[in-house]
């Protein structure tokens, strides 16, 4: 059964939409043409990354556009989906929980210009090298969309891709959704069925992080995130489905069996993903709208960590919420790189709460290597304050929860292949202790004191003290 369109509409349905915003409020900056695509045009990225979005007219003479830095703010996130930033995860917490049926059109801007039979993708599109050991052009900000081969139903996700020929890409594939769906058809000895999507409006590029159960579409997500049914239209070479608005849509087919080598390539962590072989993709091919604008994300970045944070908490709030009622808030800070460290707000009613709270953290998601737990009185945003809370209401011979040989990020270094160490603080008042022994000092009326009527502008120190 359909669900009802919310009353609540995107702030900005369209990637270009996006930037006519971002440009109407000083927060989109335009390069001059012929930035280079290799390390130059990722360093000014970098350099504005969460100041102003960019955009880079035919860089190196190229007659595409390329786009970076485009919600690389939690505000700017909000913003786009047209909440205020208070009620973002919970914004995306309902669409999870409530998807909206996207709604198949004939003809769609993604499809305007059609490209088959013999693809250059570097001659059709601007693709950028990022970091210095990059092991060349990369498509980082694509949506690897796939069916899957028994039931239909799609998995829409970002996986670094990198280009090995005019017409082949290596893909980096983690054991989620789309890697399910691939061992299906590669067991039948067929390929899969695949578009990478580039140039999505806000909330379809958020909704891809979504970490929802598989079977669940994300182009649902993004429509119910929206306030209004995606438009998509199917592919001219399989049967995929994709955004009808995007800029430019790469078709194609994981073919079974076939590894070639992939990477390095700079990543969220800040070190690089290293090289092995890995999976392939044979593109069939592109379609676009006319001057499309190629959209990238520079490894590491504000942009990359928070698209990769936001679904998280959304996802891991929920799941605590479900066992922990009393859990408030959550947070992945970008110190953890938006991944790997959990603060979660915590009204605690029973001993020993917190630590089934950090617990549960871990289950949530297999990411999260370090979890702490705080009362509603510490602002979870504020790293100050969760070192604070640490520091004046943690001990570790009480307090401190490891769980040594637990599966983690295979892109963490740290890690053995994956495998490593969680550990967890409980940094919370204990139960029943004296009042005045935790009561935190304020100094009364510092929060609304008229300081404009009671300075004294250029007076002169030695004067007023006659």
């Amino acid at each position: 059964m359909s669900s009802p369109v919310p009353e609540t509409r995107s702030a900005a349905c369209s990637l270009r939409g996006w930037l006519d915003r971002l440009e109407a409020t000083n927060r989109l900056t335009v390069m001059r043409p012929g930035v280079g695509l290799v390390h130059q045009l990722a360093a000014v990225a970098k350099r504005l990354d969460g100041t102003t979005a960019t955009l880079f007219p035919h860089p190196d003479g190229h007659s595409g556009t390329v786009v970076s830095g485009l919600v690389s703010d939690r505000a700017w996130m909000a913003e786009a989906l047209g909440v205020p930033g208070d009620e973002l995860i919970a914004h995306c917490q309902r669409a999870a929980a409530d998807p909206l049926p996207w709604r198949e059109v004939a003809e769609a801007p993604v499809q305007e210009i059609v490209h088959r039979g013999p693809i250059d993708l570097t001659r059709l599109l601007p693709i950028p090298t990022h970091n210095e050991h990059d092991s060349g052009p990369y498509i980082s900000a694509g949506l690897t969309i796939a069916r899957d081969p028994e039931t239909g139903i799609q998995n829409v996700s970002i996986h670094r891709c990198q280009i090995n020929g005019p017409d082949r890409i290596g893909i980096l594939l983690l054991p989620r959704h789309t890697d399910h769906f691939y061992r299906k058809a590669e067991a039948k000895g067929e390929a899969l069925e695949i578009a990478l999507v580039i140039g999505v409006d806000p909330a379809t590029l958020l909704a891809s992080q979504a970490i929802v159960p598989v079977g669940q579409d994300e182009l649902e997500i993004a429509g119910a995130l929206r306030g209004e049914p995606l438009d998509v239209v199917r592919c001219k070479t399989n049967r995929v489905r994709v955004p009808a608005e995007a800029e430019i849509v790469i078709e194609g087919r994981l073919l079974p069996q076939v590894r070639e080598a992939e990477g390095p390539f700079g990543e969220f962590p800040q070190y690089y993903g290293e090289r092995a072989d890995r999976h392939v993709i044979q593109v069939d091919a592109v379609t676009h709208r006319v001057r499309p604008l190629f959209h990238t994300i520079v490894g590491g970045g504000l942009e990359h960590l928070l698209l990769g944070a936001i679904p998280r908490e959304a996802t891991i709030l929920a799941t605590l919420q479900r066992n922990f009622p009393n859990v408030q808030d959550v947070h992945l800070s970008l110190g953890g790189v938006g991944r790997y460290h959990l603060v979660v707000k915590l009204r605690q009613t029973q001993h020993g709460e917190a630590k089934n709270v950090l617990l549960g953290a871990f289950a949530a998601h297999y990411d999260i290597k370090h979890a702490v737990v705080v009362d509603p009185d510490v602002d979870i945003h504020n790293a100050r304050e969760v070192e604070w809370a640490v520091a004046t209401r943690f001990q570790a011979d009480r307090d401190l929860v490891v769980v040594g040989n637990s599966q983690c990020s295979r892109l963490d270094p740290s890690t053995d292949e994956g495998l490593g160490a969680k550990w967890g603080i409980d940094a919370t008042i204990p139960i029943g202790s004296p009042e005045m022994k935790f009561k935190r000092i304020r100094v009364p009326g510092e929060e609304s004191v008229d300081l404009d009527r009671l300075a004294a502008p250029g007076a002169d120190w030695r004067a007023v003290i006659e």
